[in-house]
This record gives structure tokens, C-alpha cells and sequence, in this order.
């Protein structure tokens, strides 16, 4: 991940890659191994608004930027709320936000920016795994405000490792909370029941999860169901890449990326302007227009209708997928 600057303890924050600067004005435990955090604006002010399903980037030591999903209050204007797992592989970003972070540090913000967004629906299912409800929060908020219909069910490890339930005890019978140790895996085609054309399924969980979604929702209407996954989904197939010509639009020059290097690598190293974060293409940081040519979309953000398109791709992991190149809008 790129375009990052340290966090300093009540000192000044590098302008590297965060939009803003944001002090940290809450640590709560919200399960065990997680932490909910509360930001503020640094100088008081207002915090860009945001919809259901957004992330904002929290800039962090050792040159990493990490992305979490807002899981606070859409309408108020002054503050964000995010929720950290703790990683046992973590390389420095949970670990230091569960050991270091403090109240009152400042922290580098970036965003939001919305990959997952809630799309008006009269009814909604929604499924959470672990950490994964953070997403779904403030769009259950939203289902509850437009009077919509809706049902979650949350699993996890145990009862004592999910997050927020005390929150979500407030909706009753809306909410099913199974916890593994004691229910086993969750009965995803019991909870998603029939195929309806009136409603949208919305996820957020571990890769085991929302394969097993999949699966159970592969007779639902085309675009019912929504996923956003921790990590890129793995790639098909184990063919090598090859060589392809890369022309930047507004300026004409022509680049050519290498078989064992990444779109973005090329683009950086050609002196291109393009932000990115993940690098892993999950967080969509670095979406660009494509002009010309047909992309190898090998995201996890895109949704069909935009990988039909082919108008936009996430230059950190998809690349051409013929040998007649791409032209970029940079």
C-alpha cells in the first residue's frame, strides 16, 4: 500500500496521501479483539458526508494505509466511527491500533469513498460474518428509516468476538445471531428462503462466507446479491501474464507494462499521478477511466455491469485482455 505517512502521537500528520487529518477522540472494546474508534475532524470542523456501505482510509506507521468501513452515524456531520479487528498475521496495522493507538492521537484520513452502496430496495437480507457487520450498520439503519423491510443474520466465532450486539439487540426478532460454537455453520439457504425479484441481499464477511452465499443464491434474480470481501477474490485459472502497450490519453506517450509487473507499477514508474491504497483490488482507491481497449478485470470491487462496461479497472491488479493495450484517461 502506498502514499502513506506515519502517525504521530498529538504531533503533525504528513499530507503524503490523507485527505485530512483527524484526531481520535474514543477507544472503545466493542468484542473481544475489537476496537471501536471515533474520529473528529483535527481543527473542529465538519467531516465529509458519506453513505451506507462507505470506507475511509486511516493512515498508519511503517508506510501502510488500511481501510475500514464506516459503521457510525450517517447524519452526524462531526465524527466517524470504524471498528478494528485485531490480526493474528497483522503487519503492523491492527497491532498498532490495538497496542499504540491512543485517545487524543492524530491520525491521516482519506475518503469516503463508497464501493458497497445500499441501492433502494423495499426489502432487504442482510449477512454478516465476524467483523463483516461493520458494512451492514448503517445500512440496516437506512432499511429502519425508509421503512423497508429486513432480516440479518450474524455469525462468528462465539458470542463474546461479535461486535455490536448490544446494539443490534434493539431490532428483536429482525436479527439472527448464531454464533459458531454454538449453532455451527450458518444455514444460509434457510435464512435467504425463496427467490424474490423484490429483494437485494447484501454481505460482508471471510471468503468461506460468501462463496457459501453464492452457492445458495445461485438460483436469485441476476445482481441480488452484493458482496464485500476482506480480501481479493482468488484468480481463476493459473495462465502467466504477458506484455501489453499502455497509452496515457493526455499526453499521447505510450508505455508498455511487463509480464511480472502491475498496471499501477508501470504507471508509477512511467511519473503518472494515480492514488492507490490496498493494492490488492479491494478498496478501489485507484479506479481509472479506460478510453480504449478491453480490461482483465481481476478485482473484487467492480460489479457486472461495470466489468461489462469496460469503461473503468483497477490498474493495481487487472491489466489488458488482449494484446492490443489500454488507453488510459491520465
Amino acid at each position: 500500500m502506498s502514499n502513506v505517512a506515519p502517525i504521530q502521537h498529538n504531533g503533525p500528520v504528513a499530507e503524503q496521501a490523507s485527505a485530512g487529518t483527524a484526531r481520535v477522540a474514543r477507544i472503545r472494546r466493542e468484542a473481544d479483539g475489537v476496537v471501536g474508534i471515533v474520529l473528529t475532524d483535527s481543527a473542529g470542523g465538519r467531516l465529509p458526508d458519506w453513505a451506507p456501505g462507505a470506507h475511509i482510509d486511516l493512515v498508519l506507521p511503517g508506510g501502510t494505509t488500511r481501510q475500514y468501513s464506516l459503521c457510525g452515524d450517517r447524519w452526524d456531520a462531526h465524527s466517524y466511527r470504524v471498528a478494528v479487528l485485531r490480526e493474528p498475521s497483522s503487519r503492523g496495522g491492527s497491532a498498532y491500533v490495538h497496542d499504540s493507538l491512543r485517545e487524543g492521537d492524530l491520525v491521516g484520513i482519506g475518503g469516503p469513498r463508497n464501493n458497497f452502496a445500499l441501492v433502494p430496495a423495499p426489502r432487504y437480507l442482510f449477512v454478516a460474518g465476524g467483523i463483516g457487520i461493520t458494512p451492514l450498520l448503517p445500512m440496516i439503519a437506512q432499511a429502519d428509516l425508509i421503512g423497508a423491510d429486513w432480516n440479518l443474520l450474524y455469525g462468528g466465532r462465539t458470542r463474546n468476538s461479535m461486535a455490536f450486539l448490544d446494539e443490534l439487540g434493539r431490532h428483536g426478532e429482525r436479527v439472527r445471531v448464531e454464533p459458531q460454537d454454538e449453532t455451527g455453520l450458518l444455514d444460509l439457504p434457510g435464512f435467504l428462503g425463496r427467490p424474490r425479484e423484490d429483494t437485494r441481499i447484501y454481505a460482508c464477511g471471510p471468503a468461506p462466507l460468501l462463496d457459501a452465499l453464492d452457492a445458495a443464491a445461485i438460483d436469485w434474480p441476476a445482481r441480488s446479491v452484493r458482496t464485500e470481501r476482506f480480501v481479493a477474490r482468488e484468480r481463476a485459472g493459473g495462465g502467466g501474464d504477458t506484455s501489453f502497450e499502455l497509452t496515457f490519453a493526455r499526453s499521447g506517450r505510450t508505455i508498455v507494462v511487463g509480464r511480472h509487473e502491475t498496471t499501477l507499477e508501470a504507471i508509477t514508474a512511467a511519473g503518472a499521478d494515480v492514488l492507490s491504497s490496498c493494492r490488492q483490488g479491494t478498496c478501489g482507491t485507484c479506479e481509472t477511466t479506460v478510453l480504449e481497449g478491453r480490461p482483465d478485470h481481476r478485482d473484487s470491487v467492480l460489479d457486472d455491469d461495470d466489468r461489462q462496461a469496460g469503461d473503468c479497472m483497477l490498474p493495481c491488479v487487472s491489466r489488458a485482455a488482449t494484446g492490443d493495450g489500454l488507453v488510459l484517461d491520465l
